[in-house]
């Protein structure tokens, strides 16, 4: 068993305690399970510190008001670092929970186990939405794009906006001859992965690079950090396209994205669509809920080009309060509740009833080291 990482957390920016290993429920916390008890008794206090995504910040601050509103004894800090950065900090201790677009990959995962125990970290998919491929063209205020358009566009084979490829997808528009400027993030990030994950699906001919969280230099153009950051240069520059969490383009213009027959615009409804054809990561815990989403679907109405993104934890904390805090504030997240703020400050999808339940079920194994 680790020692407590009470220690660290000043040196790391006060990003506090991790966990230790994991067992089963016989030290369970007091807060027991169900999504009403974290967030309405008010019997939880402390900080509870996490780093990661900040595609999921709008819904993380609607979080973290609600939870402490209803929890007047506790803090919750986030700090959007990106997903990289939160997931990193999580397996190295640094953090108490992580925020991260992609789930953690084999290496990360078996990392993991050193501050988790040997079941590793797990993962809640608390917050889904679609990555809108959103640009800055005045007077237009959506473009039909197929897969292999879009990786076109952002390999830069594609150069203005007037391109048969795009105008034949849209007879009807009146597109100009506007040098198309890719925008793309300058940080690693689980929106770059799962974007890269559509193109590398939709288009494999063309997008030809391993999916990474970091952009391709062989494609570098303008960039930018954090959603935040590519929304900004996008708004900027006329002509510009980004991807960014469907949250926070505002009024840049959006594609609707080319599946099967048709052209699907993104809506929390079409995200959750394509969710619902995920399949889970093999190799880990049994109710671990990291998943690998179907994105070259041909299902009508489903939007391919969609972040999950998960809070991590680990099953097992070396101390009552941060074990009471991690699953209060987890189910909270989770809870009926929790999404309908999430969605409403977002623009997120609900999980379904589905998803909720065996989300719950996990952060129900949350427990303090014995």
């Amino acid at each position: 068993m680790k020692a407590s990482h009470l220690g660290r957390s000043a040196a790391v920016l006060a990003i506090g305690t991790l966990a230790l290993t994991a067992c089963g429920s016989d030290n369970a916390t007091g807060n027991g399970s169900g999504s009403e008890t974290g967030a309405a008794a008010g019997s939880v206090s402390g900080t509870l510190t996490g780093i990661g995504s900040s595609a999921q910040n709008a819904a993380m601050t609607a979080w973290q008001n609600g939870f402490q509103e209803a929890n007047s004894g506790a803090t919750v800090q986030y700090s959007p670092d990106g997903s990289g950065a939160g997931r990193e900090a999580f397996v190295a201790g640094g953090a108490d929970f992580a925020g991260s677009d992609a789930y953690l990959d084999d290496e990360e995962y078996e990392a993991s186990k050193e501050v988790c125990g040997p079941e590793g970290a797990f993962h809640v998919p608390a917050y889904i939405s679609p990555i809108a491929v959103a640009f800055n063209l005045p007077g237009v205020e959506t473009v039909n794009m197929d897969g292999e358009t879009i990786a076109q566009v952002f390999t830069g084979e594609i150069k203005t906006w007037n391109n048969p490829a795009i105008a034949d997808q849209n007879p009807e528009a009146d597109l100009p001859d506007t040098p198309i400027t890719v925008v793309h993030r300058n940080d690693e990030s689980g929106t770059t992965e799962n974007f890269q994950e559509y193109l590398a699906a939709a288009a494999p001919e063309v997008w030809t690079e391993e999916v990474s969280g970091n952009w391709p230099s062989q494609w570098a153009a303008e960039n930018n950090k954090g959603t935040a950051g590519v929304v900004q240069s996008t708004n900027a520059t006329e002509g510009a396209i980004t991807y960014a969490d469907a949250s926070a383009v505002g009024d840049l213009g959006t594609v609707a994205v080319g599946v099967g027959e048709e052209y699907v615009p993104y809506s929390s409804e079409a995200a959750a669509k394509a969710v619902e054809a995920s399949t889970p990561v093999e190799g880990r815990a049994e109710y671990d809920m990291a998943m690998d989403l179907e994105r070259d679907t041909t299902e009508s109405g489903a939007y391919p080009i969609v972040l999950v993104s998960y809070e991590i934890f680990c099953p097992q904390y070396d101390s009552q309060e941060t074990a009471d805090l991690a699953k209060a504030f987890g189910s909270y997240m989770v809870s009926e509740e929790g999404q309908q703020t999430a969605a409403d400050a977002a623009g997120s999808a609900p999980m379904s009833e589905t998803l909720r339940t065996r989300a719950q079920e996990a952060l129900d194994r949350i427990t303090v080291a014995g």
